[in-house]
């Protein structure tokens, strides 16, 4: 039996923690603090249970929804994710690729590794760009002014990151962007030589959206000036959809909604921000019941398996997104791997429907 193969998320990061510098993996793999919001996060969605039901005729089955008026092929996208390029030299392209081929959104981060105008092209249109506030708003704006002209119809708005997060694996092996060399880097690589050899063949990753005029990223750099006029301007300047991701509470989901924002996000940021926040999935129905069964709600954070998907769209999200799996899939076997964690993904909710007896996904109300 092969152990290279994928046949769940867990198999996924199991190849990753092998093959990847331990400064690489921890940064993708680490949360704050010491990581109990994480496992609250697990915990949470390990708690909740479907209904199996039986004798009911699931034999012909549909994976397909509608996000914002139009079909997607599956109920789950790709979440924004930075420097995705340390996982394997084209993971952005990679990912890009694979929601042109279902019709789902890739969420392009603000900190990407690869222009967001490369993404969007790559994408067939089916992608969405992430943003960061950062220092007094001027370099933020420039950006929404470049994804406007890209061909970008939807923004996510990430507010849960006033100030990043401590994430203690970061800090023991002293990350930073770009990377800093020293003896116990340069040790690292050495002993990860696959990876090292790569990423040094194909350049080393940067943060692409930056090479512009007039803006300077620092990734450690103060987002705490981004207010409700802030949310305003961006609402009165972008004229497609307007995300806002990052919600864990539901007078502020309430008030999101009274703003004009097109959807909510209920996300924890995989719980790499604020380790005592509360697992984003016991929030989700709370937030269903206070906006209603019409208003867009999407669900990302801990998510690992096709189950999970049909917990979150049976208690009231209408979307999901998936994050560092899919970066541990690139990083454990390249493209061959991402598709093969799809599959694992598609094959996992394609059953549990069947299971529970549904032949459609659920939707709110």
């Amino acid at each position: 039996m092969s152990t290279t193969a994928i046949h769940s998320a867990e198999d996924a990061r199991r190849l990753a923690k092998r093959r990847l510098p331990w400064m690489v993996f921890d940064y993708i793999d680490g949360a704050a603090g010491r990581e109990t919001g994480a496992a609250r996060n697990r915990a949470a969605l390990d708690a909740i249970t479907l209904r199996p039901r039986i004798l009911r005729d699931v034999s012909e089955r549909s994976l397909s929804t509608t996000l914002f008026g139009a079909e997607a092929d599956r109920p789950f996208g790709i979440a924004p994710m930075g420097m995705c390029n340390l996982s394997a030299p084209g993971a952005d392209l990679m990912l890009a690729r694979l929601a042109a081929r279902y019709k789902v959104p890739h969420g392009v981060s603000t900190v990407a590794s690869t222009p967001l105008e490369h993404i969007i092209e790559t994408a067939e249109g089916h992608a969405w760009f992430q943003l960061y506030f950062s220092g007094d708003g001027s370099g933020t704006f420039k950006l929404v002014e470049r994804a406007k002209s890209a061909g970008y119809e939807t923004l996510v708005l990430t507010v849960d990151v006033p100030e990043v997060g401590r994430r203690p694996r970061e800090l023991r092996h002293g990350f930073t962007m770009p990377f800093r060399i020293g003896p116990k880097q340069f040790l690292d690589f050495a002993l990860h030589p696959r990876w090292s050899l790569s990423t040094l063949f194909k350049g080393r990753p940067t943060m692409a959206n930056f090479d512009m005029p007039g803006f300077d990223f620092d990734r450690t750099e103060s987002r705490a000036r981004a207010t409700w006029d802030t949310l305003a301007q961006l609402r009165d300047t972008w004229p497609g959809k307007l995300v806002v991701k990052g919600v864990l509470d539901v007078e502020d989901a309430q008030q999101l909604a009274s703003a004009g924002v097109d959807a909510i996000q209920v996300s924890s940021h995989g719980a790499r921000q604020l380790e005592s926040s509360p697992a984003p999935i016991e929030v989700l129905p709370q937030m269903r019941a206070a906006l209603g069964p019409e208003f867009p709600l999407f669900y990302d954070s801990g998510i690992r398996s096709g189950e999970d998907v049909l917990k979150a769209l049976s208690i009231g999200a209408n979307f999901t997104f998936v994050g560092r799996s899919l970066q541990f899939a690139i990083a454990a076997r390249g493209e061959a791997g991402l598709n093969s964690l799809w599959d694992v993904l598609s094959s996992e909710l394609d059953i549990a429907m069947a299971q529970t007896g549904l032949t459609k996904l659920p939707t709110p109300g």
